[in-house]
């Protein structure tokens, strides 16, 4: 990777990388290259309270090529405790911009992850959108534990130049590092519903939301009870502070 074009900062003792948009292609382009294999991270506030606790989570956030913020509260975070402040990524609309790139090198991909029927839908449009990219393979989730294997290995075979990984795979994005041994080089991300977008299964998330830091509005409206998260939020503004006061 062009590790000059990234500058790893430290947020509560979890990294976090700043990519500027203008340095996008050449380091997604340096990743897929290198004969290595990258895990990109899109972390959210509540990923980066997990991360900091000991455990496969925080293993995995730690040992990925890329963590790139999705909460403006991570942004604000980084202000606060005076680091150079990262760039903030909306999750789809870096999973499109990724799928861009790719298409401009005319490379390839593969598909694991969502319903047999919503992965289908979701390979169709991707194909109609980027005719340059080339579809290796897909399989669905929710696949027995005996076919783990065979889909391991049907991945190594196709060698794709990324890996979309969504609902339905055992350990969600935690699969990703357990299986990285498995293959040679690439690129490997975890969207959770971006299948069930390209499928139209899913409303695509609102940007005006997202540039508001209210893309969590609908989510919460769906899941009242999810309206309890305002604790570990609370919990993330203590340690700023605290950490805050520490460095003074």
């Amino acid at each position: 990777m062009d590790s000059d074009r990234v500058t790893r900062i430290s947020l509560l003792k979890v990294p976090l990388d700043i990519l500027k948009p203008e340095d996008f292609d050449d380091v997604i382009r340096s990743m897929f290259s290198d004969g290595r294999n990258h895990q990109i991270v899109l972390l959210s506030l509540w990923d980066l309270l997990r991360a900091r606790r000991s455990g496969e989570f925080r293993t995995m956030v730690n040992g990925a090529s890329l963590v790139l913020p999705i909460s403006r509260s991570l942004v604000r975070g980084a202000r606060f405790l005076r680091r150079e402040e990262p760039v903030r990524y909306m999750p789809f609309d870096f999973a499109i911009r990724l799928l861009n790139a790719l298409e401009r090198w005319n490379r390839s991909v593969y598909l694991l992850g969502s319903t047999r029927r919503n992965l289908s839908l979701a390979e169709e449009n991707i194909h109609a959108t980027y005719p340059g990219i080339r579809i290796v393979g897909r399989f669905p989730g929710h696949y027995p534990k005996q076919m783990e294997q065979s889909i391991l290995q049907a991945i190594r075979k196709s060698t794709p130049t990324l890996l979309l990984v969504g609902r339905g795979v055992i350990g969600r994005e935690r699969w990703i590092p357990r299986s990285l041994k498995h293959f040679n080089s690439g690129l490997y991300l975890w969207c959770s519903d971006l299948f069930d977008v390209f499928a139209e299964k899913v409303p695509k998330p609102s940007k005006a939301l997202f540039d508001r830091g209210l893309e969590w509005l609908p989510y919460t409206l769906r899941r009242p009870w999810k309206v309890f998260r305002i604790l570990p939020y609370l919990r993330y503004r203590l340690l700023l502070l605290w950490y805050r006061i520490r460095r003074l």
